[in-house]
């Protein structure tokens, strides 16, 4: 925490002294809410939900962030690693699927010595890092053993367009490397009986208006990197909301056609497992409703 080297803005914030980098957060761990949530991909909330800990700030920019009042102005509470524990042990008691871990990139540390502390004390279910994928192998690899599932959101190859929409022009660079390092910490795909995934990888990704030639590329980088079996998560709920209305491009929703190309690239090239959504929507009323293979 004397030199903020975590993530790949590479800031060397002194968050230990008070000093705040790109991302703003702090030395301790700061969280917003912690939930049970029912709207994220079927074999993550099943029946029981996932218990979401949303974590504040974040070390991207995007202009059409749905949640940034948490990201961007920094809405939370900042939490001791015991309280952070204590946090996931409550989640756990709950009776949900799992862990859900949002936006944690710029806590790692933290976050380890809590998930070390709460196994500790009996936390068994998996744990989901839930993540932007502008994340740095290096960070990655401290987090080894400790994570079941990860749930990388993939949001562009094209640099002119991370640059102008997340103020990032090296995100493609980072989140390839970010998503093969998690793909080799969790190579397999295993579900429980009741279909409840364990551990693996599921890739998210959103597709923004006027930008379908981009997700093409993102599925066919996907399929020749980490396989025809990948699980990929095609997302229609984009809506211009907090800064894209001054964006052109994106100051519209994605219109039906344009998720439908991607769809039908997804299957062209010969992708077989994934989840679709039915229709442009806000955050809160995400539902996948189709699984492109059926799960076990």
């Amino acid at each position: 925490m004397e030199h903020c080297i975590i993530c790949p803005r590479n800031c060397g914030a002194d968050r230990s002294h008070g000093e705040k980098g790109y991302c703003k957060a702090g030395v301790l761990p700061k969280c917003a809410l912690a939930s049970i949530h029912h709207w994220e991909e079927p074999p993550i909330s099943g029946t029981k939900g996932s218990g979401t800990v949303f974590f504040s700030h974040c070390n991207l920019s995007c202009v059409f962030c749905q949640n940034y009042t948490i990201s961007a102005q920094g809405f939370g509470k900042e939490l001791t690693i015991e309280q952070l524990a204590k946090v996931f042990l409550s989640q756990q008691q709950k009776g949900v699927h799992n862990i859900n871990l949002v936006s944690p990139t710029h806590f790692i540390p933290q976050i380890k010595e809590a998930l070390l502390l709460a196994k500790k004390k009996g936390l068994i279910i998996p744990i989901v890092y839930n993540t932007n994928a502008y994340e740095k192998v290096e960070s990655l690899a401290l987090l080894e053993g400790l994570i079941d599932i990860y749930l990388p959101d993939f949001k562009y190859i094209s640099s002119e367009y991370s640059k102008t929409y997340s103020f990032a022009p090296n995100y493609a660079e980072y989140a390839k490397k970010a998503i093969l390092e998690m793909k080799r910490q969790q190579p397999e795909m295993i579900f429980d009986s009741n279909g409840i995934l364990q551990k693996g990888i599921i890739l998210r990704h959103l597709i923004l208006p006027g930008c379908y030639k981009d997700s093409f590329e993102i599925l066919s980088w996907i399929k020749q990197e980490l396989g025809e079996d990948t699980y990929v998560s095609l997302l229609s709920q984009y809506i211009p909301i907090y800064q894209a209305s001054e964006y052109p491009q994106i100051a519209r929703k994605t219109m039906t056609l344009e998720y439908q190309k991607v769809i039908q690239h997804f299957f062209n090239i010969g992708l077989k497992n994934g989840f679709m959504q039915n229709k442009n929507s806000a955050t809160s009323d995400y539902t996948p409703i189709f699984n492109l293979s059926g799960l076990p």
